[in-house]
């Protein structure tokens, strides 16, 4: 008979998670897990692997990680470890990190099948958080959303340096262990990725507007387009830079678009609404002929557009800021929220603990040039704070 984990592990009926967990696979290559005969330092599980499971895999890899993978498709665990996004297939109970990279559909279901596989740190990569925060209950799962991709599709077209520079949102709860945050948190930042903290819904609105809208609204450009040409027929040879800059995302992979509109439609809903009616005044002010009124709403939009900001460089200056803390579930959360709100980045966490008290230590690198309004405001929110200038 089968137990609970061998079902996970060998692809029997514990639910449909089984297949991403193979014990084995008999056409699939494996690799011996020494490196020059000694075991490496560190060891990661990514489930799923796509385009992002596979960025992770190679960014962990070239940071010295050794990287198990699986995959329901056995033929995405061959091409994982051809691209050299995984140092093995299978599953590896003994990681530390355990990164989930399945349909947002599927990511709650998985995670908790996971959470009860092994006591590793769980985070994923879907794109809509709140219905997984709500259905995950582990204190050792961080949610996660790299907000980077790319229009290509696959394991093949993986990249380790596909996140430097790119924002990387965790949403984690009250309940999330802090350990599991600081955790995450450091892998990430150790790619390059600027980290921000921030509530699982006000996560699901922002990215209904600057991601899941402007892509919908890119494919029904497109699909509007290609629908003209078939009686214009010159009309896909005009396209020029601007149509194809606006489009490039409709080019991505349309089978995970279903599970992100139904898993966040409330937010993107919404976002749709506003679009349609501002859409209808610019086409009620060309149909007027208002030449000041479209120059004005043209300019704001410049305006804005310019005002972006830019991709993250680590600076020059650091800071160490260092927080005492009651030792309890929720403060590096509330903290590295704070941070977010004030467009404060920090490159990398430490918790040191007390062994005299319910008193801890946290320990942050910071922009030495935003630190100082950082630590004013943990200061008014009765926290102990100290610093000095990293050489």
């Amino acid at each position: 008979m089968y137990s609970r984990t061998d079902a996970l592990q060998h692809g029997v009926s514990s639910g449909r998670v089984a297949p991403y967990l193979p014990a084995q696979r008999p056409n699939v290559a494996r690799r011996s897990s020494r490196v020059n005969g000694q075991e490496p330092l560190r060891r990661a599980q990514i489930v799923g692997l796509g385009l992002i499971g596979g960025s992770v895999g190679c960014a962990l890899r070239e940071r010295g990680w050794w990287v198990t993978g699986s995959d329901r498709d056995a033929s995405h665990e061959t091409a994982a470890l051809k691209r050299g996004a995984i140092s093995e297939v299978g599953c590896d109970t003994t990681a530390e990190l355990c990164v989930v990279a399945v349909p947002v559909g599927e990511i709650s279901r998985v995670v908790n099948e996971l959470s009860a596989l092994a006591d590793w740190v769980i985070t994923d990569v879907g794109s809509v958080k709140r219905p997984v925060v709500e259905a995950v209950s582990s204190t050792r799962f961080v949610p996660g959303h790299p907000m980077a991709g790319s229009e290509q599709d696959g394991v093949a077209a993986s990249n380790g340096s596909m996140f430097h520079g790119a924002v990387w949102a965790l949403t984690p709860s009250a309940q999330t262990e802090e350990q599991a945050l600081a955790l995450v948190h450091s892998v990430v930042a150790s790619f390059g990725a600027e980290v921000v903290t921030i509530d699982p819904l006000a996560h699901d609105q922002v990215v209904a507007m600057v991601s899941h809208v402007p892509h919908l609204t890119a494919a029904t450009l497109m699909s509007l387009a290609s629908e003209r040409a078939v009686s214009q027929t010159s009309l896909l040879r005009l396209a020029a830079g601007g149509f194809r800059d606006m489009t490039r995302i409709a080019a991505g992979s349309p089978s995970i678009w279903p599970d992100i509109c139904g898993e966040n439609r409330v937010a993107i809903v919404e976002v749709l609404e506003a679009l349609i009616e501002d859409l209808a005044e610019v086409r009620d002010l060309v149909a007027a002929n208002n030449r000041s009124g479209l120059t004005s709403r043209l300019e704001g939009a410049r305006q804005a557009r310019r005002n972006l900001p830019t991709t993250v460089q680590r600076p020059g200056d650091l800071i160490e800021c260092r927080i005492g803390v009651p030792d309890r579930p929720g403060v590096l959360a509330q903290v590295t929220a704070l941070a977010t709100s004030l467009d404060v980045n920090i490159y990398d966490i430490e918790i040191a603990h007390s062994a005299e008290g319910p008193q801890g230590v946290l320990i942050l690198v910071l922009d030495g040039g935003r630190a100082s309004r950082f630590m004013s405001a943990l200061s008014a929110e009765g926290f102990s704070v100290a610093s000095r200038e990293l050489g």
